[in-house]
């Protein structure tokens, strides 16, 4: 994020946390992390290469070689990153007492097995166990938090924190706020992912599936539909993948891909001259129609993405990432 954006959150954070009581980013120590899968492992890992001290929640003992594994595979992935100062795994500690491991966190990710009941009964039981100003934000990869909190009493300070997996890499959060999520719980976590190097996008409206899950499950769909039809083989669809438009899309989604794809007409000329294409048979999915609303709506968002560069700043700032992506991947 650009500097100046920044500042504007720090100060638009500042203003929130004086008003709600909320923890000021920079005293924030200690995190509890539920659940001991990949991602609340993942989870554990990122906070501890943080600098944080970091208490995980395991349901039973079984789980903690598993999860220690995780931790420490991830490590050695965050040391080549690089680590922030006080970062150690010596900072971990691993409890079986759901209350022990909510006692005097400043922040709860929950990452419990993604079912609805399961999770139902965790937002329950922390009614009585954490300090209702301690934000909880669940890992859920497509559950609507409203139903999660459903019968929740503290639902006021709980959203949806979704990580792509691995958490400890990859940078995207996408932050959901549910029925009865109070707004500044949801800028104050915005802010609070950022501040801990996270890429964090708050959703508009509360949708299953939120944003790159339901990209992500059109893709696998589709992938489905070509195996399932004999059309191509997993090995086809994933190198179809890594040498066409995944290089590009590490540096460019698809919107702004497609923007730059038609020259310096952008968007505006991709979708007059390939929106009939919506039309043909090149998806199981169904198209939306291509209104003029829809239409405005890409060319507006697209050209704010590129920010008045031109189109030959566009496709050189694309081509410079993508031979820096494609050198990497033959080291």
């Amino acid at each position: 994020m650009p500097l100046r954006g920044w500042q504007h959150l720090l100060k638009k954070g500042t203003q929130i946390l004086r008003e709600s009581n909320l923890k000021q980013f920079s005293e924030i120590s200690s995190v509890s992390s539920v659940g001991g899968g990949p991602i609340g492992g993942g989870w554990a890992a990122h906070f501890l290469a943080k600098g944080l001290k970091v208490i995980s929640y395991l349901h039973d003992k079984n789980e903690k070689k598993l999860f220690l594994n995780i931790v420490e595979s991830a490590w050695q992935s965050l040391m080549q990153i690089g680590l922030k100062k006080n970062a150690s795994l010596n900072n971990l500690e691993i409890t079986y007492d759901l209350e022990h491991a909510l006692s005097g966190t400043d922040f709860v990710q929950e990452s419990i097995p993604e079912v609805l009941s399961i999770k139902q009964q965790f937002y329950n039981s922390i009614d009585t166990l954490l300090d209702e100003k301690i934000v909880v934000a669940s890992s859920t990869s497509g559950l609507m938090i409203s139903d999660i909190t459903k019968k929740c009493q503290t639902a006021f300070r709980a959203v949806v924190g979704h990580p792509f997996n691995p958490p400890y890499l990859l940078p995207l959060v996408e932050i959901v706020a549910g029925e009865n999520t109070k707004p500044e719980v949801t800028a104050w976590t915005e802010g609070f992912y950022r501040y801990f190097d996270k890429v964090p996008i708050v959703l508009k409206k509360e949708i299953p599936g939120f944003i790159a899950t339901r990209l992500q499950e059109a893709l696998w769909r589709e992938a489905l539909h070509m195996v399932k039809n004999d059309e191509a083989t997993p090995e086809q669809i994933d190198l179809a993948l890594i040498n066409g438009p995944a290089p590009r899309m590490a540096f460019q989604g698809q919107c702004m891909a497609f923007h730059v794809a038609c020259g310096e007409g952008g968007m505006a000329t991709n979708l007059d001259q390939f929106g009939p294409a919506l039309e043909l048979p090149w998806t199981r999915l169904k198209a939306p129609e291509l209104d003029q609303v829809l239409r405005d709506k890409m060319v507006k968002g697209c050209n704010e993405m590129a920010a008045g560069k031109t189109f030959q700043e566009l496709v050189a700032d694309r081509d410079n990432a993508i031979v820096g992506i494609l050198k990497s991947l033959k080291n």
